[in-house]
């Protein structure tokens, strides 16, 4: 509680700093935070009481973002993990693919949209894709990291015991690598919520991509401007919450049990 007041303490002036700024410039492109909150509540709350007072278009382009990027990250997430580990466990592995992973992470995932609109059509198959590709290279390579430091004592005694693959991989291997594992989630996270917004700028019939460019193309800039919070609000909620279950997944580790709760997400 006394974290939330010293944030608000400084997002407070802020806003009132920003408000007093926009007005007195009095410039179109840069609308007031009031005007912003008006179009915000316009465009999500108008709805009737029967879908809770949300407007339309929160289930016809916020939802269906929201969807895409939660698909295409938790795919990237699984394929990530498994050939991380796969190939952080496998030296000879790493020395044949490595050149390839180089070359593949180094394309820029916006321009294979126009290859994955030839492979997908237009849709979301096409936009989850994209995210796919962009995000799944922070998970694999921090994965494919974490494996591979694993502490020479613990991999010398699971061998000696004669541990089993499958359970030296999911009791040794894994929480070994999960810091470095949970790090790469959350740079994929905020890239799958960048390239979501990318995808939807192209070939897209709904989604807040495609809203945020309609609204630009119509001179609307609250409601452009709106978009963009929206967007801010997204990734700072997503990864609060993916900051949660790290921090419950990693309570094990002294220095993030001794974490308060209170800390600012990375």
């Amino acid at each position: 509680m006394n974290g939330l007041l010293l944030r608000s303490s400084v997002l407070v002036p802020a806003l009132v700093a920003w408000e007093a700024a926009t007005r007195s410039a009095g410039s179109a492109f840069f609308p007031p935070p009031s005007a912003i909150a008006a179009a915000a509540a316009r465009l999500w709350f108008s709805g009737p009481a029967t879908q809770a007072f949300l407007a339309d278009t929160v289930f016809e382009d916020v939802l269906p973002s929201v969807v895409r990027v939660l698909t295409g990250w938790l795919i990237a997430v699984v394929l990530g993990v498994t050939a991380g580990v796969a190939l952080g466990r496998s030296r000879v592995a790493l020395d044949y693919v490595g050149p390839q992973l180089a070359f593949a992470r180094a394309v820029p995932p916006p321009t294979l949209i126009p290859v994955f609109l030839v492979l997908f059509g237009i849709g979301s198959t096409m936009q989850i894709a994209t995210i796919v590709f962009g995000a799944l290279w922070p998970v694999l390579l921090n994965a494919a990291d974490g494996a591979r430091s694993l502490d020479s004592v613990q991999e010398d005694t699971a061998r000696s015991l004669r541990t089993p693959l499958a359970y030296r991989i999911t009791m040794v291997v894994l929480p070994a690598a999960l810091p470095k594992i949970f790090a790469g989630l959350r740079l994929s996270l905020s890239i799958a919520v960048l390239l979501m917004v990318v995808s939807e700028l192209v070939g897209a019939a709904n989604g807040i991509g495609y809203e945020l460019i309609f609204a630009q193309r119509q001179f609307d800039f609250p409601v452009m401007w709106a978009w963009i919070a929206l967007l801010g609000l997204l990734g700072y909620g997503l990864n609060t919450i993916l900051l949660v279950v790290e921090r419950r997944v990693l309570r094990w580790q002294p220095s993030r049990a001794s974490r308060k709760a209170t800390d600012v997400p990375a």
